[in-house]
């Protein structure tokens, strides 16, 4: 499968700045998944910002109905 980085970085949603896999949705997902969580694009922007990517706190976002 072609990775397709640039397209990816345009819809990325991730407010990381340092992040040195922003559009490297492989890396991205395995990085995140390693650590109990889910990337940045799983979340409403607002969440994002508060970088809580827990699988707790999807959650309680799909509860909320917010997801």
């Amino acid at each position: 499968m072609e990775c397709r980085q640039t397209r990816n970085r345009q819809v990325c949603n991730c407010t990381w700045e340092p992040c040195s896999r922003r559009g490297n949705c492989c890396d991205c997902l395995q990085y995140h998944l390693e650590s109990r969580e889910l990337p940045a694009c799983c979340f409403p922007a607002e969440a994002e910002r508060k970088y809580d990517r827990s699988f707790e706190h999807f959650a309680r976002l799909v509860a909320m109905g917010s997801v």
